[in-house]
C-alpha cells in the first residue's frame, strides 16, 4: 500500500496531557490545541518524506523502513528513530 498523499488532522484525543508529558509549556499547548495540522507523505518504496505543517511551523523528515534515522520533533528536538513497518486503520 502506498501512503503518499495529504492528510488533514481531524481529532486529537488526550492532546494536552501528551504535550505536557513531552515538556511543552502551557502557552504553546493552548495555542496548538485548536490547530489542524496537515501532513504530506511522499513514499517511494520503503523511503518516506514527511512534511508536517501546523500553523506557521513546518517540520520535514525523511526515513527508510528498517534503517535508523534522525527526526526533528515539533519541539525542535532531534531524536534517533527506526521503524520496521507502517500501518493504518480506518
Amino acid at each position: 500500500m502506498n501512503f503518499s498523499g495529504k492528510y488533514q488532522l481531524q481529532s486529537q484525543e488526550n492532546f494536552e496531557p501528551f504535550m505536557k508529558a513531552i515538556g511543552l509549556p502551557d502557552d504553546l499547548i493552548q495555542k496548538g490545541k485548536d490547530l489542524k495540522g496537515v501532513s504530506e507523505v511522499v513514499q517511494n518504496g520503503k523511503h518516506f518524506k514527511l512534511t508536517i505543517t501546523t500553523g506557521s511551523k513546518v517540520i520535514q523528515n525523511e526515513f527508510t523502513l528498517g534503517e535508523e534515522c534522525e527526526l526533528e520533533t515539533m519541539t525542535g528536538e532531534k531524536i534517533k528513530w527506526s521503524t520496521w513497518k507502517v500501518t493504518t486503520s480506518w
